[in-house]
């Protein structure tokens, strides 16, 4: 399997592209969180007061310093809704969103990960549909080689997982549970709380699935780059099919 690593640049209308394009020297970075996005703006020039108001109106200031390697502040958003966004439609072509994107004169910048040429080829015309977009670069990601920027968000890993859920896994793991052998039984872990045994056990089993499943697509890229296998995993009849 072929993995290649591409950057794309999409111009359409969202509220950090007026701000880009009015302030050329402007770059702005976006990391997506579950429910905002926290942004880091950096410009060469001191900011002009017209700059300054634009930011403040973009969310609530986190750190900001003006000296002489330019101006930089970061910002937490809730500006650009997260349920339709083109990160989803990554997703769906099989593409691995890599963090931040970029904002600069307009555009925005994103970089994804592909298992296939053919992947990128469709997301490609996906988007074209309805707006504008240009294939900057697209590279072979050679085998045993995974991309320095691929690095997992905790917010994604445990996107879904309820607070009782990560209480069941952290104490679990504090009490060593997941140690070989284990330190504690399920009925010792719920002992510690004021659940019964069975709905301490559903919300760790449940924390357990969701964990992986969230984990899936970061694991099958580590294996992707992978010609071994250790297990020695028998190959059912279709499976052989379709491997030849």
């Amino acid at each position: 399997m072929s993995l290649y690593e591409a950057s794309i640049r999409v111009k359409h209308e969202c509220p950090y592209r007026g701000i880009s394009e009015r302030h050329p020297d402007l770059t702005i970075r976006e990391w997506p969180l579950s429910d905002c996005q926290v942004l880091e703006i950096t410009a060469e020039m001191t900011p002009t007061d017209e700059l300054l108001d634009e930011i403040s109106r973009i969310g609530t200031v986190l750190h900001e310093s003006d000296d002489d390697d330019g101006y930089h502040v970061v910002t937490q958003s809730c500006l650009c809704s997260l349920e339709e966004s083109i990160i989803d439609r990554f997703e769906e072509h099989n593409c691995l969103y890599q963090s931040p994107t970029i904002y600069r004169q307009g555009w925005e910048h994103y970089t994804v990960v592909a298992f296939g040429g053919d992947d990128i080829r469709e997301l490609l015309g996906d988007l074209r549909a309805d707006r504008d977009i240009e294939l900057l670069s697209k590279t072979s990601i050679s085998e045993k080689q995974i991309p320095h920027s691929m690095l997992a968000p905790a917010n994604q890993l445990f996107e879904n997982v309820t607070d009782r859920q990560l209480a069941a896994l952290q104490l679990a793991l504090e009490s060593g549970y997941y140690e070989q052998p284990r330190n504690t039984s399920l009925r010792e872990l719920a002992d510690k709380t004021t659940v019964a045994r069975s709905t301490y056990e559903e919300h760790l089993r449940k924390a357990e699935n969701k964990l992986l499943t969230n984990a899936g697509q970061l694991l099958r890229l580590v294996t992707a780059t992978s010609t071994a296998d250790p297990l020695g995993v028998r190959k059912t009849p279709q499976a052989e099919q379709a491997g030849d």
